[in-house]
């Protein structure tokens, strides 16, 4: 299946290196483009992608505000596509308020062209979060400055079963599936039907989510160590 993608980026020449990039996987088409989050939004809506690539700061509205608007439409619009962030920056206080409002993850723009593709590829299988240590350093690096833990997270902790809420902090420490499966030796099948649960009991959309829910309800703080 072809994997449907759009770029919203405000620099050209970014756009189109990526598109160029993209459009040469036999599995991808880059089926819109936008300079600005407003108009990233109205391409979003129209051309119907599996995945936006979405830029953190733009002109007209940002990337920021742009996700938001997509992953939380009006009434009578149903689709809401993956959505990969870009920045130039790996500590970027935007990036995590986009992993809170529903993006599939980060990547950087100087990333290789490998990198872009396996990330586009990653997102559109609902694998959600790109390379979890660094999306964790990053969530954890701006958590510190807001210690303190809300008090709705922390309660709706109470109604998962020990091994989700193991699971959920081991996924908050950026450990892919596979590396949960070993960690607490169990079939890689069965993380993935923990996962499922903890993220339909939370009401969380994706792994991203789950990341940022768990270090805000203070199951995972910043410097932990196992």
């Amino acid at each position: 299946m072809t994997i449907r993608v759009i770029i919203v980026d405000d620099q050209a020449m970014v756009r189109a290196g990526f598109a160029a990039l993209l459009s040469a996987q036999s599995d991808i088409d880059v089926v819109g483009e936008a300079a600005d989050g407003r108009r990233g939004i109205e391409v979003a809506r129209a051309a119907r992608p599996d995945v936006v690539l979405m830029d953190v700061r733009m002109p007209e509205l940002d990337g920021l505000g742009a996700v938001r608007e997509i992953l939380d439409p009006p009434p009578g619009v149903v689709h809401r596509p993956k959505v990969l962030m870009l920045t130039t920056f790996d500590i970027d206080d935007y990036v995590y308020e986009a992993l809170r409002a529903g993006a599939s993850g980060f990547l950087l723009k100087d990333a290789p062209p490998a990198d872009l593709i396996s990330a586009v590829r990653v997102v559109a299988a609902g694998e959600a979060l790109l390379a979890p240590s660094v999306t964790r350093r990053l969530i954890a690096d701006f958590v510190q400055q807001r210690p303190a833990p809300r008090k709705d997270p922390a309660l709706r902790l109470n109604g998962l079963t020990p091994r989700e809420t193991e699971v959920l902090e081991l996924i908050a420490r950026g450990l892919s599936n596979q590396e949960i499966a070993g960690s607490l030796v169990v079939a890689e099948q069965t993380v993935k039907t923990h996962i499922g649960r903890v993220l339909a009991k939370l009401d969380l959309r994706d792994r991203a989510q789950a990341v940022v829910f768990a270090y805000e309800a203070g199951l995972v703080r910043p410097g932990d160590t196992r």
